[in-house]
């Protein structure tokens, strides 16, 4: 009896001891964030306080007369993401459909899905590389043939390069959610006539619709803060973005420019301002995102 009684204490005494494990690495978890917004906040003080909302909306970016603006890194960051998110979609779906339902074992899937994991693990500066001799090559013939500025380098190239890079992502979490999809729904469909493409269509894709979504917000919010490879292909020009071939900045890619050139603290302040812009547009796309998830969960 005593023994029972020392073992229950044990097993409270351990079950109090993970839960409060638990709990301290939730609130560290938001110390964390919060520690993050506020040294941003802070370091920042100096451009918020001398141009304040301007500076969202301000197309001027000029550090020799220390007038700074980041509308034209913010456009070039949605530009880019977005642009990359609507390219890989098609190519995402295509191989998450493929290995998940209709070659869901066997060495070519496993073959195929070690690739996609090794396409994930890759560095960004070598698809940076990639995309500097191989992409930039054929998006400047493409700029010839439609009769625009052959730069090669901007907007549509950094698509492309963060569009390849989020495949993986996408693929790998839409793939998991479609092999979840109970089998009886789709017998019970293949039982009424139903076609294989009807049954994706009507039966796995609504069914796996907010786990699908998620795996696009995860890319999203890669190929929003994606520096090193869109530094190198997106021709770094300080100026609001014309088109789909013209060459620009974004957020993180300004960041990894000019931080080590900004000596003034108005500089320095309006670097980590446009830092502290892309810490809160994550935050923001990561917070719609839940809530668009929960309410497809609920349909």
């Amino acid at each position: 009896m005593a023994s029972a009684v020392i073992e229950k204490n044990k097993y409270i005494i351990g079950e109090t001891i993970y839960k409060h494990a638990l709990s301290g690495s939730a609130v560290l978890m938001i110390m964390l964030l919060l520690g993050i917004f506020i040294t941003l906040l802070i370091s920042s003080h100096l451009s918020l306080k001398y141009f304040g909302i301007k500076f969202i909306f301000s197309t001027e970016w000029d550090p020799v007369n220390g007038v700074f603006g980041a509308l034209p890194f913010l456009a070039g960051t949605v530009f880019t993401s977005f642009l990359a998110i609507l390219l890989s979609i098609p190519f995402s779906m295509a191989v998450a459909l493929f290995l998940g339902e209709y070659f869901r074992k066997g060495p070519f899937s496993s073959f195929l899905r070690s690739m996609i994991e090794v396409m994930a693990g890759i560095p960004s500066v070598i698809y940076g590389f990639w995309g500097l001799f191989f992409l930039v090559p054929i998006v400047r013939s493409l700029e010839m043939a439609v009769g625009a500025t052959p730069y090669g380098v901007g907007i549509l190239s950094a698509s492309v390069i963060l569009a390849i890079m989020i495949i993986p992502y996408t693929a790998s979490v839409a793939r998991e959610v479609i092999t979840m999809v109970p089998a009886t729904l789709k017998e019970a469909a293949y039982s009424l006539g139903a076609t294989r493409l009807e049954v994706i269509m009507n039966v796995i894709l609504p069914y796996a619709k907010s786990g699908i979504f998620a795996g696009i917000l995860l890319s999203l919010g890669r190929a929003i803060g994606e520096t090193m490879a869109v530094t190198m292909i997106i021709g770094n020009m300080n100026a609001m973005p014309r088109g789909i071939f013209s060459p620009a900045n974004t957020m993180a890619s300004i960041i990894a420019n000019e931080f080590t050139e900004a000596t003034e603290a108005i500089y320095l302040s309006a670097i980590l301002e446009i830092g502290l812009i892309l810490f809160l547009l994550s935050f923001v796309i990561n917070i719609a995102g839940k809530v668009i998830i929960n309410h497809l969960h609920k349909k």
